[in-house]
């Protein structure tokens, strides 16, 4: 059978048939929206009526002018601290489990189990677990500590510490999956000529496992910094924002959908992607990302 030789236009056309249903779905779901809130930041706008008046740069200069948005954003300290705690927990137990323990597999799946769960379904439990006279509370009087007991919650002074915890109890399975999977990428013959020159785990972990996985520690850490500034489902739904818990998400959420400021609520949200930007590419330029080797 005879075959028809392909047309050089054809050939160069083909690789774009096979990715134009991704890049459609990017552009309708993902730039055509933040080209839209681009665009309502600079407009006075309810939601519901059909004209919005022009309001040049006033939407960002109040986010950038008034002390309530720069209140909010100081709560993500709490979270950003929260981070890291988890980045060392997780990276704790990626380098553990990744020699030869007992019960290994079952800690990978106790570790990884709380990442799998429903961010409304996490508050809802960590809302029950929080709440006076609760499982928290209980379990310190079963333990002679009743006299610790506090409005977890309800104390300002210590409820963002404990919206924090619980975001460290969820998200501390995602670092540790990534941290485990790059600790056992490195080949195992690397650790077995270290410990034929007498390396112990210590230096194991500083000299091998440390550079290794340099690249996704550095994404841990990028990723830590957005997501310590974009908090939403933890505050939302175990306060709502009361008692000094409110994140600049909540209360842009707040202002769009309470206030009905929806031009305002997208300046907000552009002010939180440029810093989000911003703060990678700082970081991305301290720590660049290099060909690490271990030979």
């Amino acid at each position: 059978m005879e075959r028809r030789p392909v047309a050089g236009h054809e050939v160069t056309r083909r690789p774009w048939l096979y990715v134009a249903p991704a890049l459609i779905l990017l552009i309708t779901f993902t730039y055509v929206p933040v080209g839209a809130m681009v665009f309502y930041s600079f407009h006075k706008w309810d939601g519901l009526d059909v004209t919005m008046e022009p309001a040049g740069f006033g939407n960002y200069v109040r986010v950038l002018t008034d002390e309530r948005y720069w209140r909010v954003f100081m709560i993500s300290l709490y979270y950003l601290a929260a981070s890291f705690a988890q980045i060392a927990i997780a990276l704790y137990f990626a380098v553990v489990l990744s020699f030869r323990t007992r019960f290994r597999n079952l800690f990978k799946g106790i570790l990884f189990f709380p990442y799998l769960l429903n961010g409304v379904a996490v508050g809802f439990v960590f809302l029950y677990l929080f709440q006076p006279d609760g499982t928290l509370d209980t379990v310190l009087r079963l333990i002679g500590l009743g006299d610790h007991t506090r409005q977890w919650l309800g104390d300002p002074d210590i409820a963002n510490i404990s919206l924090a915890g619980t975001s460290v109890w969820r998200f501390t399975g995602l670092n540790f999956v990534l941290f485990l999977g790059a600790i056992q990428s490195i080949p195992g013959d690397v650790y077995e000529a270290a410990e034929i020159d007498g390396a112990n785990r210590w230096h194991q972990f500083r000299h091998i496992i440390v550079p290794g996985i340099r690249r996704i520690i550095s994404l841990s850490f990028i990723l830590a910094i957005s997501g310590s500034l974009s908090v939403f489902e933890i505050p939302f739904i175990m306060t709502g924002g009361a008692n000094g818990t409110r994140t600049f998400v909540v209360q842009a959420y707040e202002t769009a959908f309470q206030f009905r400021q929806i031009g305002l609520a997208s300046a907000m949200a552009v002010v939180l992607l440029l810093l989000v930007l911003l703060i990678t590419g700082v970081q991305r330029r301290i720590l660049p990302d290099e060909e690490v080797t271990l030979s």
